[in-house]
């Protein structure tokens, strides 16, 4: 624990000092749904559209984030020190997995409302938040595995997102299917909401045992 602590407060204050991470995520995802707003001529959005529209920013935003992740590492050592070090390395897979979730979440808090304010819908929301929140345990999960696969390559801004979207379809239909309804036109509605959000859990599970199992081995190879 004290080895996560150490990694986690390093990378937040990091971020807090450069801002390189989470303002480029927030302008990005204003800037796409201005782009929508316009491209697709109409204010409001509902339904299936309403959330593919968030989520595929939301996404798109986060691979910002997750192709940074472990810049640091790479070009201070942090790799070496990690192997080194008498801790486990699976410290540094849950500190830079809960760093991305503390990303996401603050790219959310600008993203949900200035889609609001660009396409109306604000009835559920309140719910919407915790089926993001579920998206984003999978999404820094599995971001943070490929990360560390493709940190080393000379390709990795390249590698990455070709590795890592593939791998995030099952978890984006999962999250459409939650999101959907309750953006749907004349208010939300629950009926699936259950279905889709224990998808979204067992995504997160099956990646974060994964995660834990292989991460030793990723930071030998």
């Amino acid at each position: 624990m004290r080895a996560f602590r150490a990694i986690l407060a390093k990378d937040l204050r990091t971020e807090l000092r450069t801002l390189e991470s989470v303002p480029a995520m927030a302008l990005f995802a204003v800037t796409t749904f201005v782009l929508f707003r316009f491209g697709l001529d109409r204010k409001e959005l509902e339904g299936s559209l309403a959330a593919g529209v968030l989520l595929a920013t939301v996404l798109f935003a986060s691979l910002l984030a997750i192709n940074r992740v472990f810049v640091a590492e790479r070009e201070q050592g942090g790799f070496d020190a990690i192997r080194l070090a008498p801790v486990d390395g699976t410290a540094l897979f849950a500190a830079k997995v809960t760093v991305l979730v503390i990303y996401l979440t603050a790219l959310e808090l600008v993203a949900v409302p200035m889609f609001a304010f660009f396409f109306g819908g604000t009835e559920g929301m309140f719910v919407l938040v915790g089926v993001l929140l579920l998206a984003n345990v999978g999404v820094a999960t599995l971001g943070t595995i490929v990360s560390s696969i493709a940190v080393n390559s000379r390709a990795r801004d390249l590698i990455a997102p070709l590795l890592l979207l593939p791998l995030l379809i099952p978890l984006m239909i999962a999250a459409a299917g939650a999101a959907e309804p309750l953006l749907a036109e004349g208010g939300p509605s629950y009926d699936d909401l259950g279905k889709w959000t224990a998808v979204l859990a067992l995504y997160d599970l099956v990646f974060i045992a994964l995660g834990y199992a292989v991460y030793d081995f990723l930071l030998e190879d």
